[in-house]
């Protein structure tokens, strides 16, 4: 099982919020997920986040793989694998 950590997109029509998941590669978007890590608003000047230090870390170390974006972010946060 290949698990991703990735951006769930939440709010309203022209207004998205999106929570910062792990899940498995092939759920779908808004689909099931595995656990909820932390929340990411680019809708803010300057863009908020807000991620669990500690499970984001013990996520990669078990192997998820972040995507392009939730990458930018965790080097944001000072997260390295």
């Amino acid at each position: 099982m290949a698990v991703k950590i990735r951006l769930r997109r939440m709010g309203q029509k022209k207004n998205p919020f999106y929570r910062i998941i792990v899940a498995d590669s092939r759920s779908p978007r808004n689909g099931r997920f595995i656990e909820e890590i932390g929340t990411y608003d680019p809708n803010t000047d300057p863009s908020t986040f807000n991620v669990d230090e500690e499970l984001a870390k013990k996520w990669l170390a078990n192997g998820a793989q972040p995507t392009e974006v939730v990458g930018k972010i965790f080097k944001l946060a000072g997260i390295e694998k």
